[in-house]
């Protein structure tokens, strides 16, 4: 039996050599990695893991490490770390300190095989490179543990696990069959450090002076929140250095400026009130915003700006106001093509969304997931047509699949708009509408229509967008974010999770977990539809989008309110905080609470 699988063994290990390749070459050196077969590969380990001596394993891999160190050729490094990384007994912790972090040392020291491992991997079954990441995300977070509170600078063990996933990540992204991006977060990284804040802080510092190793210089391990975390320091370091500019400008001026960005406003005239103030504010967009409703008592701790974006985003939304055409069967808005209103208006939807940001407030806008791949400048194709148009891209794919005469069908390359009830036709090359599409040209004008309906046919809107968003967001704190992260930033969790939202729950004068009318009070929530339960939110938080780390990380408290039945419930907003009466019984608690969310819109003094 030991003979038999000694010889499958041997066979499998024969059939990793890579078909020769010219010496010296990097490129070829990457392509002789990128020949591994990997089939072999694992029926190898298969095999030599089902072997009765496990230290002849044991062995194996140490002296594989240690010849890593030594190496110099790409294409044999590459094939080396092959075989190593891929051993199913390297998911033992017994294997860290002799196999592992040697590999790790050497792959983030980018000793010989830099060229030839990002192919090499790239081309790894998806299974095998999930085992990778499973292997480097359990040595990154023993490693942490094991020293934790983290000192600084970040022990090398640590880094160099973080660093051989980055040539990981970076292959990833070249595969074909990829790992989910989710999958990369490290949970010790994003619970020992991103929720540290004085620990974030001094990453992030270190992460933009180049001061060594920074978890932000590797985003692919920290979690959505965490990233928004490290914005909000970015955000706040940059607010602050804009008060200080505006004490000492005063100081030496004698003159007194803001250091806030405050925006009054009416509400019969929210747009143009907002687009005026904006404009003639530009120095002050990364100020802390302070928002004022004419002829109100509100003070804004929070409360008030949150109202005034649920305001002015469904005023500017709203398809009768002519700048969003709305998609009823993906319930989503796009840019209105034909809408006569000027780049400005666009652009101030731009600065807004830029400005919650800036400011940590969620925005209940409904943009399909294109719009936040072209932020963050990242190519869209027929599939992104597909997800946001889903009709159109329908009737592309079926022309893609045609088997008969595609000539017959009389298409050029033009589109024909009908703007105001005039038709018009766009070319979508030079001449287009002389171009007819052909069998051998269809690929090319699918891509041509694609290109036009994401981005040509909305240019000036999009551009002015764009232009405005990055005035106040640009820079790299947001770069660290993919575009799926962005839309999450903007928008907030989709989940509505109300136990969560129970379990983190704080309770003051005279409330507990387990006073009864808390008791009642949970029990009448969870029974709500969820429109009631958005209603809610906004009436206790202003607004009904969920934070980018759940409502489990909101800080919601309740406090007693007196003891008067008759009372409806009330809320300080900019502090997420309910006032709640000490209602007797569960029809008395439901009716009053469902009274007061009802009517929301407005602020007064408590």
């Amino acid at each position: 039996r030991s003979a038999r699988a000694r010889s499958r063994s041997s066979m499998a290990l024969r059939s990793l050599r890579a078909s020769p390749s010219a010496p010296g070459s990097a490129a070829s050196a990457a392509v002789g990695a990128a020949e591994v077969a990997w089939a072999d590969l694992a029926e190898f380990w298969r095999v030599v893991t089902g072997l009765p001596t496990e230290r002849l394993v044991q062995d194996a891999l140490a002296s594989a490490a240690e010849c890593l160190q030594h190496l110099q050729d790409a294409s044999d490094l590459s094939r080396l770390y092959a075989v190593v990384l891929t051993c199913p007994a390297l998911a033992d912790p017994c294997h860290h300190e002799a196999v592992l972090g040697p590999c790790y040392r050497a792959i983030a020291r980018g000793v010989g095989a830099g060229p030839a491992l990002a192919p090499c991997w790239a081309r790894m079954p998806r299974a095998q490179r999930a085992f990778l990441l499973r292997c480097m995300h359990e040595f990154v977070i023993l490693q942490i543990y094991e020293c934790a509170p983290l000192p600084d600078p970040v022990p090398e063990a640590v880094a160099s696990g973080v660093l051989a996933m980055r040539r990981l990540w970076e292959a990833n992204e070249e595969a074909a069959d990829k790992v989910p991006y989710a999958d990369f977060y490290n949970d010790a990284v994003n619970q020992e450090v991103a929720s540290d804040e004085a620990a974030l802080r001094e990453d992030h510092r270190r992460w933009r002076e180049r001061d060594g190793f920074s978890f932000c210089a590797a985003p692919f391990v920290l979690d959505p929140a965490a990233k928004a975390s490290v914005l909000k320091i970015d955000a706040v370091q940059q607010m602050a250095s804009e008060f200080e500019d505006v004490v000492i400008r005063s100081i030496f001026t004698m003159s007194m400026q803001s250091p806030y960005l405050v925006i009054r406003v009416r509400r019969a005239q929210l747009i143009r009130d907002a687009l005026h103030q904006l404009a003639s504010k530009q120095g002050d967009l990364k100020k802390p915003l302070k928002v004022h409703f004419v002829g109100e008592e509100g003070v804004d701790e929070g409360g008030v700006q949150k109202e005034f974006f649920q305001l002015i985003t469904r005023q500017l939304f709203d398809p009768d106001y002519g700048m969003f055409v709305h998609d009823e069967r993906t319930r989503l808005f796009w840019f209105n093509e034909a809408s006569l209103e000027s780049s400005r208006e666009f652009e101030l939807i731009g600065l807004l969304i830029g400005i919650a940001i800036y400011n940590s407030i969620i925005l209940d806008v409904r943009f399909p997931h294109v719009v936040y791949k072209k932020l963050m400048k990242a190519p869209c194709d027929l599939s992104d047509l597909k997800r946001a148009f889903p009709d159109l891209a329908h009737g592309l794919e079926r022309l893609l699949e045609y088997d008969g005469d595609v000539s017959d069908l009389g298409l050029t390359f033009s589109v024909v708009r009908e703007v105001y009830g005039e038709k018009r036709t766009v070319d979508l090359v030079e001449r287009g509408s002389e171009v007819p599409v052909t069998r051998a040209n269809r690929e090319a004008y699918v891509e041509a229509y694609v290109r036009h309906t994401l981005d040509g046919s909305v240019r000036r809107q999009f551009d002015a967008f764009d232009s405005g968003f990055h005035k106040v967001c640009g820079g790299p704190a947001l770069d660290l974010f993919r575009w799926e992260e962005l839309e999450l930033l903007v928008c907030g969790s989709p989940v509505l999770d109300f136990e969560a939202l129970e379990k983190g729950a704080r309770y003051d004068d005279g409330y507990t977990r387990d006073h009864e009318t808390i008791r009642l009070f949970w029990e009448v929530v969870h029974g709500l539809d969820e429109e009631h339960k958005r209603k809610l939110l906004v009436f206790s938080t202003g607004t009904d989008r969920v934070p980018i780390n759940g409502l489990g990380n909101l800080q919601f408290v309740i406090s007693r309110n007196g003891g008067e039945e008759a009372r409806l419930p009330s809320a300080h907003t900019c502090f997420n905080h309910l006032l709640l009466p000490e209602y007797k019984s569960k029809e008395k608690l439901r009716a009053q609470l469902l009274k007061a969310i009802t009517d929301t819109e407005g602020f007064h003094i408590v």
